[in-house]
């Protein structure tokens, strides 16, 4: 988490260098980086669309940036020096960076922030190693399993990957999984727009420490840093790259229309914008663009009144070839016609090469940004966002949903108190007739009202996200007005209060979100990395846990999740639709014959798989079933169900079956498990009703009594969400403390434990304890007891299905309950 994001710094600050030096070394330091991750990305980009050396990727980044340091040698001794002057603007990208990754840094664990929230990052992962490994060649995809069908309706049709290319090519070339790579990397997106900020920050006139701070909460409001928990990584990246392109807009005079190549920058900044977000960043770069026309129009409109005015010796001097480069011809030839178009020549042969898969596949990726610019599906949006919260304040642990109490009177003061800033920014840059930077901010403003108003619910909130750090930029410009114009002490207390209203309501909104962040769960996911390992070549997989995540974990083994976006078609009909528990028993008995491995979580209420399957492998959260190879295909598999058991009477008739067909019959024992009763617990007010058990929405302990039939080793299963620590007793023993339990989605109850513990026969008592409130990150996360149930300790081997007797006693026969019963050939 702190040697990634320092490699990557080091590769951009590389590619950054290099670029600068190209571009006649006109970039100002702090856009060193972000101009590199343009650069990175468009390399990356080209490298991937050619799938014979796309395994090269990550050594072309190295190179690449590896060049810039002997080339910028000079430049970056400079910077060097330069550093202890300005510590301030140094530390920024730093600063940001640990605010943003937070929540996982202080967990003390890999992990990443976006569970639970949406599991598009589930598809970067695997797209980003999946581009580095094979490059956009999607004809060996194996359309018959999850794996594939998301690869291939992903990135096949045009998906945006700029982003993910970058995170596989530098994780890849460190060694790193992408999946604990992932969360820094977005963090690192994020602190690399630092750079513009501070420099627009300087442009709207605010120095030192102002200029430091409103970088920092222009870049972390609110909004964003929730889009940034979730692992948005598009949009942040596209964030960096909107911030890059209104900085090059105010530093127009340096490159527009001198020498060609100085417009390498700003056409590599579209480029990745575009690489990143597809066709729709095509609003924002054009908006950009647009304002450097007006203020190339608006330059040779006012050059042309004193180009009259000059003597004929003046105009004479300008027409000599060894002329002085300060003549008064200088500003003339700036906005001449001919300089213009060689520096739009060279700046649209950069953006074309640049991103060229993404024009490749223009009409794919137009395809995609009208389905989402369309699409009635608003996510994992119950509600559209507020337009408000695009001034980066909220105080709720989540952007999804509407502060109250006080903490909403609050949010609108602040909101108020932000919005009046902006006016008197406006009004500022307005007065100071600064043309350049009020034409930028207005373009930027007007494409967020334009996709506000004809967009849909999706488009919106990521309009709102990319339009929020203009807006706060504007606000602490308003802000250093106030400062500046404070002659007298109450009016100076005044204006810095206001300052710290708005900085401060930006790190408390972003406080609350952090302190609501739900992790992954590390120990899980390494165990499946294991299994990976272990069984490595021999999918296809069936995976009946719901965790899109294991595609990427599971990348050696073609999964296939029934309860998926993306099923197996063949055995789509094993969940009742996205997120709903797999049923195996449901499966046709020739259905499965397809996936050698099973791959099931530990959970002694569920059923297990069909009798040609062995356990395998048994670990602490999965059981890995192996199919054996001469295994017989069942003729018939009759499964038991909460709605219809396996009757006595059942059963008996399909002995009989076996006995005249001359088949055996195979049966998989019940487990006998002891259920707890939530709903006759006891437990805190306010904690509501979810499933069958609680939503522990604050501090408190439930307790609840359950019977046991005899004395011995037995097992304690929890069932539900529990990210912040919950304490389990039993009997008044301490058991354990659970804490970063998850499952892949809210939809399905995670399976906890077990907890082992021996207890004699009788009647106990089960006590679940939420804690009370702590700084610790996903403190305020999900916390939810779905289920309790106990079941007897046995080994593994226990599960393995019997041989029935055909010619026992009925009264044998029906001794025990089974989950299924199979007839198969002797």
């Amino acid at each position: 988490m702190l040697v990634y994001p320092l490699a990557l710094a080091l590769l951009c600050l590389g590619a950054g260098l290099l670029i600068d030096r190209c571009s006649d070394r006109f970039l100002p330091a702090a856009l060193l980086p972000s101009v590199g991750v343009a650069a990175l990305i468009a390399l990356s980009q080209l490298s991937t669309y050619f799938s014979a050396i796309a395994p090269a990727t990550p050594y072309l980044i190295g190179a690449f940036a590896l060049a810039g340091f002997p080339l910028g040698a000079a430049r970056l001794r400079r910077l060097l020096a330069s550093a202890r002057t300005q510590r301030q603007a140094v530390a920024i990208a730093p600063i940001a960076y640990l605010l943003a990754i937070a929540p996982v840094l202080l967990a003390g664990r890999a992990s990443f922030s976006s569970f639970m929230a949406l599991s598009d990052s589930a598809v970067h992962m695997i797209g980003a190693d999946f581009l580095i490994h094979h490059g956009q060649d999607y004809a060996h995809l194996d359309l018959r399993n999850s794996y594939g069908q998301f690869i291939n309706d992903y990135y096949g049709t045009g998906y945006p990957s700029g982003a993910d290319t970058l995170l596989g090519g530098s994780g890849l070339l460190l060694g790193l999984p992408l999946i604990w790579a992932f969360q820094p990397f977005v963090a690192f997106m994020l602190a690399v727009a630092t750079g513009p900020a501070w420099l627009l920050a300087r442009r709207l006139g605010l120095v030192g420490s102002a200029a430091a701070a409103a970088a920092l909460v222009a870049t972390l409001p609110a909004l964003v840093y929730g889009y940034e928990l979730i692992g948005s990584i598009k949009e942040i990246a596209s964030i960096s790259m909107i911030l890059l392109l209104g900085a090059l807009v105010q530093l127009h005079g340096d490159w527009l229309a001198r020498a060609p190549h100085r417009a390498l920058p700003f056409a590599l900044a579209l480029a990745a914008g575009v690489s990143a977000l597809g066709a729709g960043f095509g609003a924002w770069g054009l908006a950009a663009t647009l304002v450097l026309l007006a203020l190339l129009v608006a330059g040779r409109s006012r050059a042309a009144p004193r180009l009259a005015r000059r003597s004929v010796r003046e105009r004479s001097a300008e027409r000599r070839p060894h002329g002085d480069s300060s003549a008064p011809g200088r500003h003339r030839d700036r906005y001449a016609v001919r300089p213009v178009l060689a520096t739009t020549l060279v700046g649209t042969i950069v953006l074309l090469v640049a991103a060229w898969p993404t024009w490749r596949h223009i009409s794919s990726s137009l395809h995609v940004a009208q389905a989402i610019a369309s699409t009635g599906n608003a996510g994992n949006l119950s509600t559209p966002l507020k337009w408000t919260q695009v001034f980066g304040l909220w105080l709720r642990g989540s952007y999804k949903q509407a502060p109250v109490g006080a903490a909403l009177v609050a949010t609108d003061v602040l909101v108020v108190l932000a919005f009046c800033a902006c006016l008197i920014g406006a009004l500022t840059l307005a007065r100071a007739r600064a043309a350049a930077m009020l034409g930028w901010i207005a373009a930027m403003l007007l494409v967020w009202l334009v996709l506000d108003h004809a967009a849909t619910t999706w488009v919106e909130a990521k309009a709102l996200v990319l339009s929020s750090p203009v807006v706060v930029l504007l606000a602490c410009a308003g802000a250093g007005t106030i400062a500046r114009a404070a002659r007298s002490r109450p009016a100076r207390a005044l204006a810095t209060a206001l300052a710290l209203a708005l900085v401060g309501g930006v790190l408390v909104s972003d406080a609350l979100q952090y302190h609501s962040s739900n992790l992954a769960p590390t120990a899980r996911y390494e165990e499946l990395a294991s299994i990976n390992k272990r069984f490595a070549g021999r999918g296809p997989v069936l995976f009946t846990d719901f965790d899109e995540y294991s595609m990427y974990v599971l990348r050696d083994l073609d999964v296939g999740g029934p309860d998926f976006v993306y099923p197996p078609p063949a055995l789509a009909s094993l969940a009742g639709g996205y997120g709903r528990p797999v049923r195996l028993d449901s499966a046709a008995p020739r259905a499965l014959r397809a996936y050698p491995l099973i791959v099931t979580r530990r959970d002694p209420s569920a059923s297990r798989p069909p009798a040609a399957y062995r356990l395998a492998w048994h670990g602490a959260y999965y059981d890995v079933w192996a199919r054996r190879a001469v295994a017989p295909a069942a003729l018939a598999h009759v499964a038991s169900s909460t709605a219809r058991p396996l009757a006595c009477a059942r059963v008996q008739r399909l002995v009989r079956t076996a006995r005249a067909g001359g088949l055996a019959a195979l049966a998989a024992p019940e487990p006998a498990i002891v259920r707890v009763r939530l709903r006759h617990a006891s437990h805190p007010r306010g904690w509501g009703r979810t499933h069958g058990g609680f939503a522990m929405q604050h501090p408190g302990t439930l307790s609840v009594a359950f019977e046991l039939p005899r004395a011995g080793a037995w097992q304690l299963w929890l069932q539900g969400q529990f990210m912040p620590s919950i304490d389990v007793e039993v009997d008044g023993r301490r058991l354990a403390s659970l804490a970063g339990q998850l499952a892949g989605n809210s939809l399905v109850p995670d399976t906890a434990g077990p907890l082992d513990v021996r207890l004699a026969d009788g009647r106990h008592r089960l006590r679940v304890t939420r804690r009370g409130f702590s700084l610790a990150p996903g403190n305020g996360g999900a916390a939810v007891l779905d289920d309790a149930f106990l079941t007897p300790a046995v080994a593994p081997a226990a599960v393995a299905p019997q041989r029935l007797e055909l010619d026992a006693a009925p009264h044998a026969l029906c001794a025990r309950p089974y989950q299924w019963i199979e007839l198969v050939r002797r």
